[in-house]
């Protein structure tokens, strides 16, 4: 059987982008909003996002890498990844996922992260204590500690 997930909206995702922005500063608007409508609605489609985890590896990377906001994308892509994990039951690791993630926006942002190793940290972040050995030394290699 099937679990069933819940998701948010446009509209809602654009309330929490202004509250980032009204909180922390930054540009207010957006800038491609239909990328943003585009990816909450994919993110719905079992086909191409079988899993909790591969659902919320896309929301963080259409958010952050395809700007629909005028300013806070990374920002947005953190909140509304923890959001999705909250509203999904996911509550035990939104702390953790929010201290884990917080440098790993900004590296996927600068092109740092792909996919696959982003799906491996979400994945690790939700299933895991702590990064395994793998996913550290990936990190290593791509961030060059």
């Amino acid at each position: 059987m099937n679990r069933e997930f819940f998701y948010f909206d446009t509209h809602h995702a654009i309330k929490v982008h202004d509250w980032i922005i009204k909180n922390s500063g930054g540009l207010r608007g957006n800038s491609q909003i239909g990328l943003l409508d585009s990816a909450l609605t994919h993110i719905q489609n079992d086909l191409y996002y079988p899993t909790f985890e591969e659902k919320l590896k896309h929301l963080i990377l259409a958010v952050n890498k395809f700007h629909p906001f005028s300013d806070g994308n990374k920002r947005s892509s953190l909140v509304l990844g923890a959001y999705f994990l909250e509203l999904n039951g996911y509550d035990f690791c939104v702390d953790k996922f929010i201290f884990e993630m917080e440098n790993i926006v900004v590296w996927l942002a600068e092109g740092k992260i792909d996919d696959n190793l982003l799906l491996d940290i979400v994945s690790s972040i939700i299933n895991e204590d702590e990064f395994n050995e793998s996913i550290k030394l990936r990190l290593f290699e791509v961030i060059g500690f």
